[in-house]
């Protein structure tokens, strides 16, 4: 069967589709339900030893004649019809549950989280052939993507002048690199940047090249694909010009998790082993290998076929089934935190300017104070409540509140027994003095910069 490719009308590029995502640079693809894309229900045929024959010997066909290991093909293939042959597969009644039971099968031998078997939908966009693909469809499958912002979730300028940039998948340059530019143009002038991978499955390896190349001046070999079917090298390299200003100074920190896969362990391999960037968060997932769909549509199956395996320069290998390790191995959920600090830390050793060191001093310990948070007992919290002139503090379901005249109220975050932030006011703190019987006096306001005002106490208590 033909390799399944769209061709977007509008960008003059092909980009292999499985299962709704894009594979170019490789993803797994998850069995779909017996549901179409139009919401109406698919009947597939029923399943007999007949069509599982003839299944097997289609998925065979292909891993023979593209499966990145031939010796590993010719092992899954022998699996398959083994299992045939014994009987193993006669209990399962329903093609969604062959389908799941041999990419188990063909896993068991290759340790491969590319391959996979699902299910075609005829009225899914991103499995269609080349050769019939309307431009109708080609403007819905961009449409599509383009709704979702090409997956690109957040960008956000953090206070100490840190940029974070936050995307969940690799979508194809000639799609996505557009929205890439503008979401590090935005970014530009910050002094270091967090890029979120946590939640990126991966995809292409051109935004991969797009993407990194705003991070060295020189033109650098970033990755290799061995193609096997060509015995063939492809080679990615980084461009020397990029829409908008190059970010070549700039400090940068990679998140990862368990779930981070493919493409985004390729972005995230190739900075490390250019010592490039700083990984920070959990073991990638391991899957290195590049891939491309194929389906067979009499038979209702779709497959996610690895056609090559990944080189990098510097290692000469790959992270296929090993993962990513981090620099920095902390839980998915410290990783964002565990970074702006590390960022913050840099900065200040290397920073002379007392202004900017103070403000980042600020960052820092608010940063602090929130991986190692303080528990204030209730018995002296309430001892802080009561009105400051134009400031009052409120006991409410054990937690202290502020408010100031008939602004919003906001909660106090614990710093100290007597300090306090807020996670709606980065730009300000509130003390509270007590006298030398430690009875709460007034309060200051501290404002980042170093500006002060005082409040005291004006009720009877």
């Amino acid at each position: 069967m033909k390799a399944i490719k769209l061709m977007p009308r509008a960008l003059k590029t092909v980009v292999v589709l499985v299962a709704a995502v894009l594979l170019a640079g490789g993803w797994a693809v998850t069995v779909s339900a017996q549901v179409t894309k139009a919401g109406q229900e698919t009947v597939f045929p029923e399943l007999n030893r007949a069509i599982m024959t003839e299944i097997i010997d289609s998925i065979s066909g292909a891993l023979n004649e593209v499966y990145v290991f031939p010796e590993t093909a010719r092992k899954m293939e022998e699996q398959l019809r083994t299992k045939l042959k014994e009987n193993n597969y006669d209990a399962i009644k329903s093609l969604p549950e062959f389908t799941q039971q041999l990419t188990a099968d063909l896993r068991e031998i290759s340790r491969d989280r590319h391959l996979s078997i699902g299910l075609y939908d005829p009225s899914d966009l991103t499995l269609t052939e080349i050769d019939t693909v309307t431009d109708a469809q080609s403007e819905e499958l961009y449409r599509q993507l383009s709704y979702n912002n090409f997956d690109f979730i957040k960008v956000e300028w953090m206070p100490g002048n840190i940029g974070y940039m936050k995307f969940n998948s690799f979508n194809e340059a000639s799609l996505a690199g557009e929205t890439a530019a503008s979401a590090l143009g935005f970014l530009a002038h910050c002094d270091a940047l967090i890029i979120d991978l946590r939640d990126n499955g991966g995809g292409s390896p051109s935004l991969i090249q797009f993407i990194t190349s705003y991070f060295f001046e020189e033109t650098v070999h970033l990755n290799s694909f061995y193609i096997r079917q060509t015995d063939s090298i492809q080679q990615f390299w980084t461009s020397g010009y990029v829409p908008g200003k190059k970010m070549t100074k700039v400090d940068l920190y990679v998140l990862t998790s368990s779930f981070t896969f493919s493409g985004a362990e390729e972005f995230t391999y190739n900075l490390k082993n250019l010592k490039r960037a700083t990984i920070i968060g959990e073991t990638t997932g391991g899957g290195a290998h590049p891939v491309e769909g194929r389906i067979f549509p009499n038979l209702y199956i779709s497959m996610s076929l690895p056609y090559g395996r990944a080189i990098n320069p510097i290692s000469g290998t790959n992270w296929e089934g090993t993962g990513v390790d981090p620099d920095i191995k902390v839980p998915r959920d410290r990783a964002l935190d565990v970074a702006y600090r590390e960022a913050i830390n840099k900065l200040y050793e290397k920073v002379e300017d007392d202004d900017v060191k103070a403000n980042l001093e600020w960052v820092k310990t608010g940063i602090d104070s929130k991986m190692n948070p303080v528990k204030l007992d209730a018995k002296v919290a309430k001892k802080y409540t009561g009105i400051y002139g134009p400031r009052t503090i409120i006991f409410e379901n054990g937690e202290l509140y502020y408010q100031r005249e008939n602004r919003p109220k906001y909660k106090m975050i614990p710093m100290s027994d007597n300090l306090f932030r807020f996670d709606e006011l980065d730009y300000f703190r509130l003390e509270v003095v007590k006298d030398n019987n430690g009875h709460p006096v007034e309060l200051v306001g501290h404002y980042q910069g170093g500006y002060k005002d005082i409040s005291p106490r004006t009720d009877k208590k």
